[in-house]
């Protein structure tokens, strides 16, 4: 969901900025991260048109390949941008282009489209300029985002079979409720005598399709409507997440899937020499409320001598694998390596989980399919049956 935030910001005053966030209050968060003032915070208005992404992964490699063959920052923003023909992304990049022969660095350059760029990428940019070292920074950035399409590429792929399933079952039990057994309803109206209970909630549920169907038509079409905006997706989304969490397995599943995201995010952060504190205050957004909440208290223990791991394991923002690899890495003083090992090994355990989900949910969820299709037909049949036995 975009928000509109109105900022103080050093060095450029007053500032409006638009960025992507699950609420007003995690808005503020990425606002503050950049080192602004929040004065105000609004949600975005909404337009009918879908908003392009920019292509911050290609961005970042295509950047990289032209800086590592040796032409500056500035030529390579107008190689980048002579190329685009997309006018969305050719916009953004002649921001960029204009702030750097102002004068400015690459991230503040970037900073001026911070509703494009998230506060992770710009951090990790400022961060190389005081070591002199952006072709790292890219490169870590790249391999963070990589990594993170993959597992997420990975998942949909394994989520693919069973919500095919779901559309299929849900379209075939929609045309037999709404289509099938109102047909059979006029049947057994025809019929006289007494009907079996099932067979009078079927008559009466085809009355109600069959002299219902405006409003029922107007009912679906909005709940397609409000789920087809991304006002309604996230609502959905904040929704389904919130029942997911409340599933033991599920929900544990989902919190180590969100610590392997902390981990990489954090790793690479910290890799590029920006201080833990900070860090954790940046990284956040990435988290569910109470994860969240947790991290700031973990964060204000770091902030007091604390080390890492003791914080993260006081607060359950570790798992015991990744409890031994922070340790190991605060002996060794490599944490940011240790952070992405931990996230690596979590996110192959997930890939792992999900296929075996899979595997185990796309049959029973047929099954169960089948056996609703099965119900409501010998429901629908059950007074021809009782009638041919009359008969007989």
């Amino acid at each position: 969901m975009e928000y509109t935030i109105k900022a103080l910001q050093p060095g450029r005053g007053l500032t409006r900025l638009t960025l992507d966030a699950t609420d007003s209050g995690d808005a503020a968060r990425r606002a503050e991260a950049l080192g602004c003032t929040v004065l105000s915070v609004a949600q975005a208005s909404l337009g009918l048109g879908r908003r392009k992404e920019f292509p911050l992964l290609l961005f970042a490699q295509e950047l990289l390949a032209l800086l590592r063959s040796g032409i500056s920052v500035l030529e390579a923003i107008e190689a980048l941008r002579e190329k685009e023909s997309r006018p969305a992304v050719r916009s953004v990049l002649d921001g960029v282009h204009d702030a750097l022969r102002q004068g400015k660095t690459l991230s503040s350059a970037l900073e001026e489209s911070a509703a494009t760029f998230p506060a992770l990428f710009i951090a990790a940019i400022r961060a190389s300029e005081r070591t002199s070292d952006l072709d790292e920074a890219l490169s870590r950035y790249a391999a963070y985002a990589t990594q993170l399409d993959g597992l997420r590429s990975r998942l949909m792929s394994a989520a693919l079979y069973p919500v095919l399933l779901m559309v299929v079952g849900g379209m075939v039990i929609l045309f037999l409720m709404g289509y099938v057994v109102p047909r059979f309803a006029h049947i057994y109206q025809d019929f006289g005598g007494e009907l079996p209970l099932v067979s009078r909630l079927l008559l009466e549920w085809g009355g109600l399709v069959e002299n219902g169907w405006p409003l029922l038509l107007a009912i679906v079409i909005g709940a397609v409507t409000a789920f087809a905006s991304r006002q309604g997706r996230a609502a959905v989304g904040r929704l389904g997440e919130r029942l997911a969490w409340r599933i033991p397995a599920l929900g544990e599943r989902l919190r180590v899937f969100q610590l392997a995201r902390l981990y990489r995010t954090l790793g690479m952060l910290l890799r590029g020499g920006i201080p833990s504190p900070q860090s954790m205050k940046m990284v956040s957004g990435l988290l569910s409320a109470s994860l969240a909440a947790a991290l700031e208290r973990a964060r204000v223990k770091v902030t007091e001598g604390i080390p890492l791991s003791v914080a993260f394991e006081h607060e359950g923002l570790s798992t015991p694998v990744a409890l031994r690899m922070l340790r190991v890495g605060e002996r060794a003083g490599n944490m940011g390596e240790m952070m992405e090992r931990a996230a690596g090994f979590h996110d192959e355990e997930m890939a792992r989980w999900a296929d075996w989900a899979t595997r185990l949910f796309g049959p029973a969820l047929m099954l169960f399919m089948g056996l609703v299709i099965g119900v409501i037909v010998v429901f629908m049949y059950l007074p021809i049956f009782q009638l041919a036995e009359s008969i007989r």
